[in-house]
């Protein structure tokens, strides 16, 4: 690599069920990508580490490596639990020390965040975002977790936001909803498993008429509101599994503008919100995107 040619940056969007592995300079300039299952800790990071040494030796040395991780996840550097999935329900994984490895096998700068985080700081770089102060990002699977960009950074506060536990309208029909610790919550109304459980047939067998859309279009709507009403970020992406059923976004629309009411009047909002809701512009790879820019930053930082 010459001296004036842009560095070359590792990314790791890190899964329940897979990792997703990339090194470029951009998502425009990948050089090479993999994808390793979600195995136990010790097997799925060892490949990690394996699969990018293999790679350097290929392209040429990083500069620095991102990882957006499912979560909870230790955000706080100088806190114990920094770089460590904390109490995720996936067997194996609780308070896990996932940045440690990675740190002592690639002794370079090392950004570390959210999967979500890095979704949405990928799409506020490179897509939906962009030119944007503000931007949040909700994906929609097989769990539900949302992020937030201000100022180019993502949000951390006491932790970091947990979008998908967030409290909303119980059904009418009683269903208690399938979220280990809260029951009727967001994810465990409106993820992929709970559709599943709720009504009986996997999400993507049922058809665009059923029921169960509009019921997931107003739960959608309802952590939308909030979102909108407590961070008003410029513009809010909604993206995941569950959303590449393309009929649900203009649902959710429009059970968004009945619950706003009329209530907030700007611009962007307009009358039916196609320019203030949007699907990812980044596609399925707004994740890898920001665990390449979360690699730029630590660079800079």
């Amino acid at each position: 690599m010459s001296a004036s040619a842009p560095p070359l940056l590792g990314a790791i969007e890190a899964g329940g069920t897979k990792f997703i592995l990339a090194l470029g300079t951009s998502p425009l300039d990948l050089k090479d990508s993999t994808r390793l299952p979600t195995t136990s800790p010790e097997e799925t990071l060892a490949a990690t580490i394996a699969w990018f040494r293999a790679a350097q030796l290929r392209h040429g040395p990083l500069a620095a490596l991102g990882v957006g991780t499912f979560g909870p996840a230790g955000l706080h550097p100088g806190q114990p639990d920094f770089g460590f999935i904390t109490t995720t329900p996936k067997p194996g994984w609780a308070h896990c020390d996932l940045l440690g490895p990675l740190r002592a096998a690639f002794p370079i700068p090392l950004g570390f965040d959210t999967d979500v985080n890095a979704a949405a700081l990928g799409e506020w770089t490179w897509g939906a975002g962009r030119g944007l102060d503000s931007l949040a990002y909700v994906t929609v699977g097989t769990g539900i977790g949302g992020g937030a960009i201000l100022h180019g950074r993502p949000l951390h506060g006491l932790l970091h936001p947990e979008i998908g536990h967030l409290r909303i309208p119980v059904p009418s029909d009683g269903f208690p909803g399938i979220c280990p610790w809260h029951g009727n919550c967001l994810e465990g109304l409106a993820s992929g498993p709970a559709l599943a459980a709720r009504w009986g047939q996997a999400p993507e067998s049922l058809p665009p008429d059923h029921p169960a859309w509009d019921a997931e279009a107003a739960h959608l709507a309802a952590a939308a509101l909030n979102i909108l009403l407590t961070l008003s970020p410029h513009r809010l992406v909604l993206g995941g599994g569950v959303l590449q059923n393309e009929h649900l976004l203009p649902k959710v629309r429009q059970h968004l503008a009945a619950l706003l009411n009329g209530y907030l009047v700007h611009p962007t909002l307009g009358p039916d919100l196609t320019s203030w809701l949007v699907a990812p512009h980044l596609g399925t790879h707004s994740g890898i995107a920001g665990a390449l820019a979360l690699a730029a930053q630590a660079l800079l930082s």
